[in-house]
């Protein structure tokens, strides 16, 4: 069991949740006080996606990760930054020539992906390893596109967290490490529940963790009601948690949840279990982060 447990909080999401819950955070200023909140709820790792303004939708403008990310470090509150690099990845086949983009596609290149990483070096970011049908589209990201990116990271100097959505993507984030394009102790995260990738459950979990590096470490999420299962599996197998609005809109059946209140509800299952929360600083120590100033601690 993991005694001492690095708790992230995706704070908004790339998904058409806004309709669904007034708590969904969709300006800068919203997605970086939530970001706060979650922190002083107890959160080490505030993930980080942007949403457009107006529509609510999901957006890749460089300039509002800026104001995100300056925001929450301008706060009081300390929380380590995790920015999305997933980008776009969305690829829905035209319904006359499937060769082409349908409505609904969105895709990036490598670089357009990295590119709010490399101008604001949080001390995170994802690197999602692999393709995987995505409920009703796919999300694509080949081979080649993410050794480019991970070198990209490495560059940069930030930490890659190795989403792995299904045991395949396990598969190629080891190569990755093999290959050298990611340093140190390799970050993976189980991303679970999703249609039609790995399953949330303590199966899935003890598999995928059996196939990382001895040096490696890990956490899981599952979406929706499986969040704060998950969580219990996750540090009693002896990984680190993840919630956030992103994954899961209710607190419990019938109530909608804001940031603060998922992320307090974590702490209280994990510190049930036994086991505490790492502080930011902690955490940063553990995983030989950088600080927000550049320099490590």
């Amino acid at each position: 069991m993991n005694k001492n447990v690095i708790l992230s909080c995706a704070v908004t999401g790339a998904g058409e949740t806004t309709e669904k819950s007034p708590h969904v955070p969709v300006t800068p200023k919203e997605i970086a006080d939530s970001a706060i909140k979650a922190a002083k709820a107890g959160a080490t790792i505030a993930h980080v996606h942007v949403r457009d303004p107006k529509t609510g939708k999901l957006s890749h403008d460089v300039k509002l990760f800026e104001e995100v990310v300056e925001r929450i470090r301008e706060a009081d509150t300390d929380v380590i930054i995790n920015i999305t690099a997933g980008g776009g990845g969305d690829w829905v086949p035209g319904t006359e020539d499937p060769a082409r983009g349908g409505e609904g596609t969105d895709m990036q290149t490598p670089e357009e992906r990295h590119e709010p990483v490399g101008l604001l070096r949080p001390e995170i970011c994802t690197l999602d390893c692999g393709s995987v049908n995505f409920g009703d589209q796919v999300y694509i990201s080949p081979t080649e596109w993410l050794r480019k990116q991970a070198q990209l990271i490495k560059d940069s100097g930030v930490k890659p967290e190795l989403e792995c959505f299904d045991t395949g993507h396990i598969r190629f984030a080891n190569q990755l490490v093999q290959e050298g394009l990611v340093e140190g102790s390799p970050m993976y995260q189980f991303c679970l529940g999703i249609p039609w990738g790995a399953d949330a459950d303590a199966e899935t979990i003890s598999y995928m963790k059996s196939r990382l590096p001895e040096n490696a470490t890990w956490a899981a999420f599952g979406i929706g009601r499986m969040q704060m299962p998950i969580v219990a599996e996750s540090v009693l197998q002896g990984g680190n948690a993840r919630v956030g609005l992103e994954d899961n809109l209710y607190l419990k059946k019938g109530q909608l949840a804001t940031n603060e209140q998922l992320v307090d509800k974590a702490v209280g299952i994990i510190q049930s279990l036994g086991s505490d929360v790492m502080s930011p600083a902690e955490a940063r120590e553990q995983m030989n982060l950088r600080n927000p100033n550049g320099k490590k601690d």
